[in-house]
């Protein structure tokens, strides 16, 4: 054989096989290419859209706890403005029930003090009686008895 001839044989073989691999090889590989390529910009659009839906959460979040942070300060600041009324009332109440128990002090004070004044003039009472008995024993002056009886009433009051 001749060189020639291997050459144009092994150039048609070589044909053959690039005609069969473009043929049955070729799309098979570019479309599995193709699919994967596809997968991988998939992959990397849903990535993307990951991130901005997590700095989107994030932002949200944020939002929230910002949100969640006034509403207890609101809330801490409704309890101590309640508390402080709540003091306040406790105060007044105490007050008041001082002041009761003050004049009820007083009253019993007061009465006391009537009864004292009351078991006093009972007692002047009888030493003016006594008193008038024995100067009614030593002398009968009207005039006179009349006069001391309405200074002891005097003084009485």
């Amino acid at each position: 054989m001749n060189i020639n001839a291997t050459l144009l044989v092994q150039a048609l073989s070589f044909a053959a096989l690039i005609w069969f691999a473009v043929r049955f090889i070729w799309p098979p590989l570019t479309r599995a290419i193709d699919e994967r390529n596809r997968k991988i910009a998939d992959g990397l659009a849903a990535a993307e859209r990951g991130h901005a839906e997590l700095a989107t959460s994030a932002k949200k979040a944020e939002a929230e706890v910002t949100s969640a942070r006034a509403r207890a300060g609101d809330i801490v600041g409704h309890a101590e403005k309640r508390a402080a009324e709540i003091i306040d009332e406790a105060k007044a109440a105490a007050r008041a029930e001082g002041q009761r128990e003050k004049a009820a002090a007083a009253a019993e004070i007061e009465q006391m003090v009537s009864q004292a004044k009351e078991q006093l003039r009972e007692e002047v009472a009888k030493l003016a009686v006594a008193g008038a008995e024995k100067i009614l024993r030593r002398e009968v002056d009207a005039k006179a008895h009349a006069d001391i009886l309405t200074g002891l009433k005097a003084e009485l009051r």
